[in-house]
């Protein structure tokens, strides 16, 4: 007699250790032996590209600012001209024009040259020379014979804080050249305040070497944030030529998947027909065989090789089957036919099926069904195999003498449920995974029971799935296993209230004037030969 049935206590497996993540690792020990061979080959202790493009950045920086460095020199040039003699502010404005010109011709030569690591210590050689060059000639004009005061040094002051301001930001992307053309104008202001020997001069000096370290600094904070900006750039271009890689690799993995997709299901669409074709044969002929239908066998031994050759040509059928079933799922092909379902009625009706072969291996069968549950909706053919696919494991699995519980009731939720317990071998812990993958089989159970495709477990879990349930595997060695299977409370049918609104009527309502009235009264009654 069936009795209530207990709540399932659903227990979580355990959650897998991360696993390791090989890609990663060898991504940071290519880049550390990449930055390591950069810096052995670099002259600046960054990538050689970046060498590269921080001279070019310098050149352009270089040629974009020539106008503004000729129109201090020729202000410069006017200012000492109308303070000293003309002829020798003319002869240096010519000479920091010829200075500029070659700095700009070089640039411009630089920049329309091939890239290559010789190349670029060259160049890079030759700009330090130019600038240092560039530094002392403003050095000469700075230091030209003046009279001491305070407008002379009030001057060259600030001559010397723009001289140092406007190089270090043109050469702020090569902070050595930016160094030698400002520290010959600072050194050379500072030697001649502190040779004027005043208190005043000591402090216009110590300014003097002050603005030089702030600029200093200041070029070397640009030159970092250049280079920080380089790196992220460089980074990035890394990061899209692997995403443009692996989108490469992903796309080739795609089609080959999907070829060996469409591959898989002409060939199981073919095989199913090859196959199913002989097999229909050799079940109808073996059944005659071993029925002796048309007379006996003269040998009793033909009997039972008739029935082995039955038995395994039904076994045959349905791994086919199975595995027919599984690759819909897995190919999203497999439709749901839903109705109204019983859930007690289904599991019932597959426990008489399998009663006979419970009772052949001395098992006995509980049922444990909650009374008065309603239909759940969902479809009674994938119903049916999921709970055939877990009783029949668990007959196959179960010894002689065991017993197998059938839970049927509510959970927690207010959905309905399935448990299927026995006291077989159980599975290991860490083989769990296994036996829910396809084909997978549990060690302890291969060699304790009879053989299985493994595809019982799966089939029913992805059919569960389908459903929007749940499927929970518990086991223990030598305890026993239990499979629990839920369906969600949104697929529970209750009782539905009647429609409040009227039905339509059978026939639509036809409006009747007076003048149809009066026509039906005087119509005859018989009308029959009269021709009206």
């Amino acid at each position: 007699m069936s009795k209530p049935a207990e709540k399932p206590e659903v227990v979580q497996l355990p959650a897998e250790a991360p696993a390791a993540a090989p890609v990663i690792n060898r991504r940071v020990a290519a880049q550390r032996v990449r930055e390591a061979r950069d810096r052995l080959t670099s002259t600046s202790g960054t990538r050689p590209a970046f060498d590269r493009e921080l001279l070019r950045q310098y050149a352009q920086t270089r040629i974009s600012a020539s106008y503004v460095v000729m129109l201090l020199v020729v202000a410069t040039g006017l200012l000492f001209g109308f303070w000293m003699e003309p002829i020798s502010a003319a002869a240096w404005t010519c000479g920091m024009f010829c200075i500029q010109a070659v700095i700009i011709r070089n640039c411009r030569k630089f920049l329309g040259e091939q890239a290559s690591l010789t190349a670029t210590q060259k160049w890079r050689t030759r700009f330090v020379l130019l600038d240092l060059l560039y530094g002392l000639c403003w050095t000469a004009i700075l230091l030209h014979p003046t009279t001491q005061g305070v407008v002379s040094n009030t001057l060259l002051m600030f001559l010397m804080l723009l001289v140092i301001a406007v190089s270090s930001m043109l050469a702020a992307s090569l902070p050595i050249a930016a160094l030698v053309a400002t520290a010959p104008v600072t050194a050379a202001i500072a030697i001649n305040f502190v040779l004027g020997g005043t208190f005043d001069n000591y402090l216009l000096a110590l300014l003097a070497l002050a603005a030089e370290g702030y600029f200093a600094l200041l070029a070397h904070r640009l030159h970092s944030t250049t280079l920080a900006t380089l790196e992220a750039r460089a980074e990035k271009d890394a990061l899209i030529g692997e995403l443009e890689q692996a989108k490469a690799i992903s796309d080739e993995a795609r089609h080959r998947a999907e070829s060996a997709n469409v591959a898989k299901s002409r060939f199981l669409a073919q095989m199913s027909h090859e196959l199913r074709t002989p097999l229909n044969a050799i079940l109808g002929f073996s059944e005659v065989m071993k029925s002796e239908i048309f007379g006996a066998h003269a040998v009793p031994v033909y009997k039972e090789y008739s029935s082995d050759i039955h038995n395994s040509g039904v076994h045959l059928l349905n791994l086919i089957n199975e595995i027919l079933d599984l690759s819909r799922i897995e190919a999203g092909r497999y439709e749901l036919n839903e109705e109204a379902v019983s859930l007690v009625h289904v599991v019932a009706d597959c426990h008489h099926l399998l009663k006979l072969r419970a009772s052949s291996r001395g098992i006995t069968i509980h049922e444990v069904f909650e009374q008065g549950m309603p239909r759940i909706w969902g479809d009674e053919r994938a119903t049916r195999q999921i709970v055939l696919n877990l009783l029949s494991n668990s007959i196959k699995f179960t010894p002689q003498g065991g017993e197998i519980w059938l839970k049927v009731g509510w959970t927690a939720s207010g959905g309905q449920y399935l448990s299927v317990k026995d006291t077989g071998s159980g599975i290991a812990e860490d083989e769990i995974p296994i036996v829910l993958a396809s084909f997978g089989q549990g060690s302890n159970s291969i060699k304790s029971a009879e053989q299985g495709a493994g595809l019982g477990l799966p089939i029913a879990k992805s059919l569960i799935d389908m459903h929007g349930g749940t499927f929970t595997l518990k086991s223990k060695l030598r305890i026993g296993t239990e499979v629990i299977v839920t369906f969600p409370p949104e697929r529970v049918m209750s009782a539905l209230a009647p429609m409040a609104e009227e039905a339509p009527p059978l026939q639509p309502e036809t409006t009747v004037t007076a003048e149809d009235k009066r026509r039906i009264r005087n119509k005859p009654i018989m009308s029959a030969g009269t021709g009206l």
